[in-house]
């Protein structure tokens, strides 16, 4: 008993040693650090954003991991991060950017929130969180300037 309870102090001082290590940092380097982004931050790199998501916010952003990216019918990404498709990466990036800090204890069913780029995603709650149609995987890692939440799939705005 007394093992299991040690074990259980140690791993919760943890996971919280780690949240406070996060905060400390911005929402890029936060993502940098997760080691799972390098697309995303690859692509916020070629759309002019680092600026933006290092600024004083506070922002929301459903990343979606390398894996996600992957996922995306062949050849997107890279159409996505030529030089003369910056203007609609921006828009697939701030579609992934809801202004404001907004916590997984803060979502409800149906709800609806206006992106940086204009649109709004739809949360939903049934059979777990997900927005639009990307399940989030792991949710409220805080950063200086705001929250990820992690999500399997790239959102797409509407066209």
């Amino acid at each position: 008993m007394i093992r299991r309870t040690f074990i259980a102090m140690t791993a919760a001082a943890s996971m919280m040693s780690t949240a406070a290590f996060a905060a400390d940092k911005d929402i890029v380097d936060t993502a940098i650090d997760a080691g799972s982004f390098t697309t995303l931050v690859a692509a916020v790199e070629a759309a002019g954003l680092v600026d933006t998501l290092k600024g004083e916010g506070p922002y929301t952003v459903f990343a979606p991991t390398d894996e996600a990216f992957a996922a995306l019918p062949a050849g997107t990404v890279e159409n996505l991060l030529l030089p003369e498709n910056k203007d609609a990466l921006a828009a697939v990036l701030t579609y992934h950017v809801v202004p404001g800090k907004v916590m997984s204890t803060d979502l409800t069913e149906g709800m609806m929130a206006p992106t940086a780029q204009g649109s709004e995603v739809t949360i939903t709650l049934d059979g777990g969180a997900k927005v639009n149609d990307a399940n989030i995987t792991a949710a409220d890692i805080e950063a200086s300037n705001g929250v990820i939440h992690v999500i399997d799939a790239v959102i797409m705005p509407p066209m």
